[in-house]
């Protein structure tokens, strides 16, 4: 069911239309949750990490295809019920196709544009497959019955062009001859506007004729997109239908556009300040979406009344194209495509966004008109008065030369217009179809082959481009590379593809491919080296991310479904193959998180998952341009945080990120996704300009300065892993020493860090065992002083693969405005750090208190490399003691604590001041504590029952703090066993069989799990049972000594 909003105003809006489709397999597989929700004509978007606050978005039509539909007996999506609220091709092709029919009919020019992240729908809405006819195919249908139903009234001709635009070259996608370098120009002119100089116009004179056409255009962007190493979701496709109606009695001609227009995908990036790229943002690749937006906020500015003094069509040449459909002389419709998704908030957001500013656009669309016939009878009654006067002149036996020769001129130059104008559509017809003839031949004897022979089918992450190329394996042996130039040979493009890629062997109904030296060749996910026999429907890349899907022989294929080896299925295969999946995924987070439900998987997860799988092609293509440009940089996909947790255990949100390492030197830099996808994109620009001038293309260019080179950036420190000390022990005032391990971002060792936390005096004494707490509450609105000790960082994997490196420690006490970082240390595997800390809370609040038994301190291990900056502490915010101690817990303290400011005479007054008073306060304490020696010595003057009972009231109030100070000791031994017991269950939760064991190795493992998890029960074991031992041995005490003094 289809959701229509109010009609339109007088004026020719844009109107929009939104289409939300059902989740695909992977959001399937994931248990993705739908977060949009649809009333009417309006559209409801929650944020998967607020579902307090949805954002509504009110359109023209608004339809759901997300659930509610079956399938027929003919392949047909249709509605489970009469009256269902799914809306299926049918009903989008009656509210905006017929539309758009009906004004090009009219003689208006009508512009369909459709928008959305990839993979949202786009091409299903515009094209379709099988029997769900698109938009595109559906109005080609329509159009020719439409013309077939009115020839008797009207002439009409349909020229069919189809064109791309890819880092702002355009590609004519029907063009006969070979692609010049650059692609076309776009042109200008005052009665025609911007157009494409040179694109072919192919006459039509049926619907079958159109597809076709189509089809061969599909088949030379496949082509061009691997030959440029493009991208197709990056790549915008317009196929321009023009309509010209001639009416004979009126002497009119009507002659209307209709624009057809695919947008490249609308994937948003969240880049935060510290994830800019010093590089330019939005290169040419991007130039043309980045402009359109531009100009539907400008428009969307004009027609709410804002002065708007530039819009910037001449940006970019797709919105120099589309500048008759935005603002100009054109019907418009957009329809923006969605997916339901939790993980695609992001872009589903922007895409509303973006269509809620083009649906105020305003078009002045007019009837484009000309009076063709009357100018065909203008012409013929000028040449009957050029014949007649001629006529007379050679009557009337005059030599007037001069006047002939014009004359004749005209003559002759008005029967050639008239020529022209009766008979060039028959001509370019005629043409037309004899390349039809030729088309169809081709495409018969490919389905003769198919029938025949196995072959190797393109698989692309478009998936209108998939299918699209069909490379035969004949009897015999055929090489397949770039070289063409044998007649047993295969000729491919695309990056990391050899002279001479691999060897295809046909013998006796086997099919064998051999890798050649040099190349890669993934079978199934994994590289071969040697000569592999292949099955019906195996997965092969070829280079960097050429992918094909083996079809064997007809008698091999059965009814399988081939549609699941799509691109994905291609990616999840690689990424399993190095480790990666999301059930992997899955349970470190469950492992990680003894509080994760099994069955429900975190949406972050979910993205981390298929940012992964999106971004491996690319990070294969950035290796092989490194390479071929001798740029000495390997590229390695990482996924952020994967074993780490934050202060609470909490594991923290993992993000895709990829490790660059300079091979010469070791050097390495960590990119985020957003910086690594700009840097993909001028790394191809770069790569583009190294191939035109290969070939000579060119004019060869000076060497790139460094600071503009895409695969280099400045040096900057590397956070390297992070380890955990917890504060427990501190709510006790129990002194902890431990050997933490450091652990990376996917869970490697990077260093062993020797710490302790030691409470103490206010100044620096370190406190006993006689000043250990029972009751942590004791604390609250006291003055609490401890001290973090970092001895030694013990075996730097870092700096054991390059001496030349160094590190630092940082770290981030309760509320501390900023970050401390320990001084730098450099060419040492284990190093001496020798840094002690004092922080103090002048009064403990109930936040610190359950920070202490709850939390851990994060320790982070940055790597450093020459050239690279220190990480310096800021004391900017920081509030301190006068005796130099890190004042923490701002909520309790709101007495004695100053901001420092070195400078300021304020600041030096009140330190004066508060040092007298703690020195009163030290004064007093001692006054307090001679006072109660004397008082004691009085009490032994006392004599008789006084003296007894006085004995014995001592000795009972000593018998509490004793027992107390037994409990306390018992309790610290107990609190560093399960310390060690701690350490012992990380180890088990990290020890996993490797990917590649067998039965054997499964074994071993299973017999080294048994044995961890046997020491483990003993240890736990033995803390609990020692401190049962000490509580009864303390109870014991306790009751004997009462019995004494009964």
């Amino acid at each position: 069911m289809r959701a229509k909003g109010a009609e339109m105003p007088g004026k020719d809006c844009v109107k929009v239309a939104v289409r939300v489709r059902p989740f695909n397999k992977r959001e399937r597989d994931a248990g993705g949750r739908c977060i949009i929700s649809m009333a009417s004509s309006t559209i409801t978007i929650q944020d998967p990490r607020n579902s307090q606050s949805p954002r509504s978005f009110c359109f023209d039509y608004a339809y759901w295809s997300h659930s509610g539909f079956t399938r027929d007996c003919s392949g047909l999506y249709v509605p489970e019920e009469p009256g269902g609220r799914y809306a299926d091709q049918g009903s989008v092709f009656q509210d905006l196709g017929e539309g758009i029919l009906e004004n090009a009919l009219q003689g208006y020019n009508a512009t369909l544009l459709a928008y959305g992240q990839t993979g949202s729908g786009k091409s299903y809405s515009m094209v379709g497959y099988g029997p769900n006819k698109g938009l595109v195919p559906t109005l080609c249908d329509k159009l020719f019955q439409a013309i077939r139903a009115n020839q008797d009234s009207r002439q009409c001709q349909v020229f069919f062009s189809m064109l791309e635009i890819y880092n702002e070259q355009v590609v004519d996608l029907l063009s006969r001859g070979s692609r010049s370098p650059g692609g076309l120009r776009v042109r200008e002119e005052q009665q025609r506007g911007f157009y494409v100089e040179g694109l072919r116009r192919v006459p039509c004179d049926s619907a079958p004729q159109v597809e076709q056409l189509m089809e061969q255009g599909t088949r030379m962007r496949t082509t061009a997109t691997t030959h440029m190493n493009a991208n197709s979701s990056r790549s915008h496709m317009l196929i321009i239908l023009q309509l010209k109606q001639i009416f004979s009695e009126e002497s009119i001609t009507k002659q209307s556009n209709i624009n057809l227009v695919d947008l490249a995908g609308s994937e948003r990036q969240r880049v935060s300040g510290s994830e800019a790229d010093r590089l330019k943002e939005g290169t040419a690749i991007n130039l043309s979406l980045t402009t359109l937006g531009n100009v539907i906020s400008a428009l969307a500015d004009v027609a709410v009344g804002k002065k708007v003094v530039h819009i910037p069509y001449r940006d970019s040449v797709l919105t120099k194209l589309l500048q008759s459909a935005l603002g100009g002389n054109s019907r418009t419709v957009m329809i923006a495509a969605l997916s339901p998704a939790d993980i695609c908030y992001e872009e589903s957001i922007s895409t509303l966004r973006y269509a809620e500013r083009a649906k105020r656009i305003q078009n002045r669309a007019v009837v484009n008109e000309s009076p063709t016939e009357r100018l065909v009878k203008e012409l013929k009654a000028e040449n009957a008065r050029l014949l007649q006067r001629l006529s007379r002149l050679g009557q009337e036996g005059r030599r007037a030369e001069d006047e002939t020769k014009e004359l004749r001129r005209l003559l002759t130059h008005n029967e050639l217009q008239i020529r022209a104008i009766q008979t060039l559509w028959e001509q370019h017809l005629q043409e037309a179809l004899k390349d039809w003839e030729q088309q169809y031949a081709t495409i018969t004897q490919e389905r003769r082959m198919m029938q025949m022979h196995p072959y190797i089918l393109n698989i692309n992450e478009d998936t209108q481009l998939s299918g699209v190329v069909k490379l035969f394996i004949q009897e015999g042996e055929w090489d397949i590379g770039l070289s063409d130039s044998s007649p047993r040979s295969i000729s491919i493009r695309g990056l990391g593809i050899q002279e001479r890629h691999a060897v295809f062997s046909n013998v006796q109904r086997r099919v064998y491919l051999t890798p050649l030296a040099g190349s890669n060749v993934i079978v199934n996910g994994t590289p071969i080296s040697q000569k592999t026999e292949l099955q019906h429907l195996d997965r092969l890349i070829l280079g960097s991310n050429s992918t094909y899907l083996f079809i064997g022989y007809p008698s091999e294929r059965g009814g399988d479904d081939w549609s699941r080896y799509d691109y994905d299925y291609f990616q999840s295969e690689l990424a399993a193959a190095e480790g990666i999946n999301l059930h992997s995924l899955c349970e470190e987070q469950t492992q990680g998180d003894s509080s994760a439900v099994p069955s429900q998987t975190d949406p972050s997860l979910l993205a981390v998952f298929y940012d992964y799988i999106k971004l491996m092609p690319m990070v294969a293509e950035a290796n092989q341009m490194s390479q071929e440009l001798h740029k000495g940089v390997e590229f390695k996909l990482e996924i952020k945080n994967l074993a780490l947790s934050d202060s609470k255990g909490h594991d923290l949100e993992k993000e895709i990120a990829v490790r660059v390492t300079s091979l010469e030197n070791k050097q390495v830099w960590l990119w985020s996704k957003a910086k690594f996808v700009n840097r993909k994109f001028l790394m191809e620009e770069l790569y583009q300009q190294h191939h035109t001038e290969r070939k000579g293309e060119g004019a060869a260019r000076a060497p790139m300065p460094r600071d503009s080179d895409p695969f280099w950036d400045p040096l900057e420190p590397l956070l390297l892993g992070s380890a955990h000390l917890w504060l427990q022990s501190l709510a006790f005032r129990i002194a902890l020493e431990e050997q933490l391990e450091v652990l990376g971002s996917e869970g490697t060792e990077e260093a062993i860090l020797q710490a302790q936390l030691l409470p103490c005096s206010p100044t620096g004494l370190t406190l006993g065992e006689d000043d250990i707490l029972i009751d942590p509450s004791e604390l609250l609105g006291k003055r609490l002083d401890f001290q973090l000790v970092l001895d030694q960082c013990c075996g730097l994997r870092w700096v054991q693969q390059a001496r030349n490196r160094g590190v630092q420690i940082g770290f981030r006490m309760f509320d501390s405005a900023q970050p401390l970082y320990t001084p730098a240390v450099w060419h040492n595997v284990n190093p001496l750090l020798d840094q002690r800390v004092h922080f103090t809370s002048l009064h403990t609040s109930q936040g610190l208190l359950e920070h202490l038994q709850t939390s851990a301190l994060v320790l982070e291990l940055w790597g450093l490399q020459e050239g690279c900056r220190d990480l310096v502490s800021s004391l900017e915010g920081v509030r301190m003691t006068p005796e130099g101690c890190f004042l923490i817990d701002h909520a309790g303290a709101t007495e004695t604590a100053t901001t420092v400011d070195p400078g300021s005479e304020l600041s030096c007054s009140l330190r004066a001041l508060q040092q007298d008073v703690e020195e009163l306060r030290n004064t007093n304490a001692a006054l307090k504590t001679e006072n109660n020696t004397l008082r004691d010595q009085l009490n032994t003057t006392r004599t008789g029952a006084e003296w007894v009972r006085g004995r014995s009231e001592r000795r009972g109030s000593s018998l509490r703090p004793s027992c107390d100070a037994e409990f306390a000791r018992a309790l610290k031994v107990f609190y560093h066993s399960m310390t060690s017991v701690r350490v012992q269950l990380q180890r088990l939760r990290r020890h996993r069989p490797s990917e590649e064991s067998d039965l054997l190795g499964l074994r071993l493992f299973v017999d080294e799990q048994g044995g961890l998890l046997r020491d483990f029960s003993e240890l736990l074991e033995q803390s609990v049972s020692s401190l049962k031992q000490d509580v009864a041995a303390i109870v014991r005490r306790k009751r004997e000594r009462s019995g004494i003094w009964s």
